[in-house]
């Protein structure tokens, strides 16, 4: 059997002690350690194949230096490009991120952190399933630390990183607004989520400030089980109505992905006869003849400040932050000027 290679093997190799090894490995005192030598330090450990001894590792810091990373799709582009971007972060650290799908499911989520929590986890980031108020709360009265991510319930005093969901779908509409457009839609989930009533409710202001009359025909909620069928089945009725839509604000990138693949098999032409706004940014725009004008969402900043956050709340168990990032409408032809 291969001998393990231990700190002292890589600290006898460089001509360095065994401390300032360990100091290295574990990105303890950067700032007083040469870049030279640091650098010969993870090159040797590299070459040695050295690998720490973690349960060693988590009994002396009674941690085990992972995180649990709870989503609602990974399949998702926001909740893939999130979760690298948390576990880069979380990289950054040293430590290492366990993450896994709730579908939207309270009974998912709540299976997932018992599984985590036997992993023994030292924290989570989780983007909680509508109706998780009870079991957030109790996760909080076990002293568990924990950052909501994308979402979070009003009333509950929790640390969380969330856009200003209001005030991007308000901003949204109001592009339209200005840009001519008389008769906008909305396509959101039917959901009891805050950050997507939030979505609804900048929708409907946008449209009281700019002093429309209020037209409940033209906000259509989809269940998000049957998107295939009640997407194009809403696009065509928004379209056909008293006072057809002449503009389409979609809440989700995948309400977007599934409306856009509708209006291009129908032959609709955006902008011409339907203008588009897209809530978040996904590949599949690119493959649109007109260029689609997104919201674009602070993944990098939402991803960082969680972990950052967590991080924290693990030193300081009574520390609530409740971080609100703003988001950017990124313009091109989809919702351009009406001639």
């Amino acid at each position: 059997m291969k001998k393990r290679v231990l700190l002292k093997d890589i600290a006898e190799k460089v001509g360095v002690s065994t401390s300032l090894v360990s100091y290295v490995l574990n990105h303890q005192l950067e700032d007083r350690i040469s870049k030279k030598t640091a650098e010969k330090i993870r090159r040797t450990a590299a070459e040695l194949n050295y690998q720490p001894n973690q349960i060693a590792k988590s009994l002396k810091s009674n941690k085990t230096q992972t995180i649990g990373l709870i989503v609602a799709d990974i399949s998702n582009p926001f909740s893939s490009s999130i979760a690298r971007i948390i576990e880069d972060e979380a990289k950054k650290h040293g430590y290492t991120v366990i993450f896994g799908s709730a579908d939207e499911s309270t009974k998912k989520s709540s299976n997932l952190i018992e599984v985590l929590l036997s992993r023994q986890v030292d924290g989570f980031i989780i983007a909680p399933p509508a109706g998780f108020e009870k079991q957030l709360i109790a996760l909080q009265n076990q002293d568990v630390p924990f950052v909501l991510i994308d979402r979070y319930f009003p009333g509950l005093n929790m640390n969380y990183v969330v856009i200003d969901n209001f005030d991007t779908s308000f901003n949204a509409v109001t592009h339209l607004i200005k840009n001519g457009y008389q008769h906008i839609g909305m396509l959101n989930y039917t959901s009891k989520l805050p950050h997507l009533q939030d979505r609804s409710k900048g929708y409907w202001e946008a449209l009281k400030k700019a002093g429309r009359k209020k037209d409940r025909s033209s906000y259509v909620e989809i269940n998000e089980a049957k998107i295939k069928t009640e997407v194009p089945s809403a696009i065509e009725k928004l379209l056909h109505k008293k006072n057809p839509i002449d503009a389409l604000f979609f809440s989700t990138n995948n309400l977007a992905i599934e409306g856009l693949s509708f209006i291009r098999k129908a032959g609709i032409e955006v902008p011409g006869d339907l203008a588009v706004i897209c809530f978040d940014q996904t590949n599949a725009y690119d493959l649109f003849a007109s260029s689609i004008t997104y919201i674009q969402q602070p993944l990098l900043e939402m991803g960082q400040n969680a972990v950052q956050l967590l991080l924290a709340s693990m030193d300081d168990r009574d520390l609530v932050k409740e971080t609100v990032l703003r988001s950017k409408l990124i313009k091109h032809n989809s919702s351009k000027r009406r001639a």
